[in-house]
């Protein structure tokens, strides 16, 4: 085995990890959203549940997940300098896969954002809202990993 090799793999088993709690937060947020119209006390008892179960998915995977991909992802590219150089880093594949990453932080970040007002009350994001944005790092993944893989560029 070599380097490279050991740094891909790492990297994906943190993409993995990071991409699971990103799919499983906002159904966690949309659980939560839709407890407004449940009767006491069973509503205060499924908040303080569900957000139990955010505030740890965020702190002890989605968190640690995130650094770990980006510091294999980060030991991934400085073997792919000492390889190919600098140049390939403004490929088409490679910028496509960058902007991705920084598109899956943004939403990381404002996931974290979010668990922060629903933890004060005053989030206004429905269960409505949650469904239908939490394929977004879905997406985002497929785009990431053909570029990847492919390794695209333009003519």
């Amino acid at each position: 085995m070599n380097a490279y090799d050991l740094a891909r793999g790492l990297h994906i088993l943190a993409v993995i990890a990071w991409m699971a709690g990103l799919l499983f937060l906002p159904r966690l947020y949309a659980y939560d959203a839709e407890q407004q119209a449940k009767p006491e006390p069973l509503k205060s008892e499924m908040q303080a549940l569900l957000r139990t179960w955010q505030t740890r998915l965020l702190r002890i995977i989605l968190n640690p997940a995130m650094i770990l991909a980006f510091v294999f992802g980060f030991w991934l590219i400085h073997l792919d300098v000492q390889m190919r150089g600098w140049a390939f880093l403004a490929e088409p594949w490679m910028v496509a896969k960058l902007i991705g990453v920084f598109l899956l932080a943004g939403w990381h970040g404002f996931l974290a954002a979010e668990r922060r007002k629903i933890a004060a009350g005053t989030s206004t994001r429905t269960g409505k809202f949650w469904r239908m944005t939490n394929e977004i790092p879905f997406v985002l993944a497929i785009i990431m990993v053909l570029s990847v893989t492919t390794e695209w560029t333009f003519g």
